[in-house]
């Protein structure tokens, strides 16, 4: 069975496991990202986070991040991501990204663009819990409740209808 290169789960993810999809005696260097948990945002503390994609389309997407790598960066051999879904508890692995290539050079840049457009293009969406609200966030928007309606925030600063706000 081949090893399954873009991925949605609810399983906990290994790194290591993520790594070996990518083993072939042509490569000399893999690069990874892990993005895990954190127990603060804003000067906010986290309780937990809940993660809600569309699988389907969410590993079209990673996919398609794979291949716009390989054609901008043409040293690297392989991608694999997978992104976890469910609720996740602080210091545990959202999101694993590793790229191959024969040699190093590259990998960093492509890293760095693979995080940055996983976050513009790919349906994933992130609720931050904490204590006191939570809010929904997709990329550079976010949709916070504090008890009395729902605020839709964004990045711009401008206000929406009726108790929605754009920020």
């Amino acid at each position: 069975m081949p090893k399954k290169l873009f991925e949605i789960t609810l399983e906990a993810i290994s790194v290591d496991e993520v790594v070996a999809r990518l083993v072939d005696p042509a490569i000399g260097a893999v690069v990874t990202f892990v993005g895990v948990v954190r127990g603060e945002t804003d000067g906010r503390e986290v309780h937990h986070l809940e993660y809600e994609a569309y699988p389907e389309m969410a590993e079209d997407k990673l996919r398609q991040i794979g291949d716009e790598m390989r054609a901008r960066w043409r040293t690297v051999r392989e991608v694999a991501i997978v992104h976890r879904v469910g609720q996740l508890q602080i210091g545990e692995t959202a999101v694993v990204i590793a790229i191959s290539a024969a040699h190093r050079p590259e990998l960093f840049d492509a890293l760095h663009y693979a995080i940055d457009r996983l976050k513009e293009i790919v349906p994933i969406w992130k609720k931050e819990v904490w204590a006191d609200g939570e809010e929904w966030r997709s990329g550079d928007r976010r949709w916070e409740t504090r008890g009395q309606g729902d605020k839709e925030m964004g990045d711009k600063g401008t206000r929406g209808q009726g108790d929605r706000e754009i920020l």
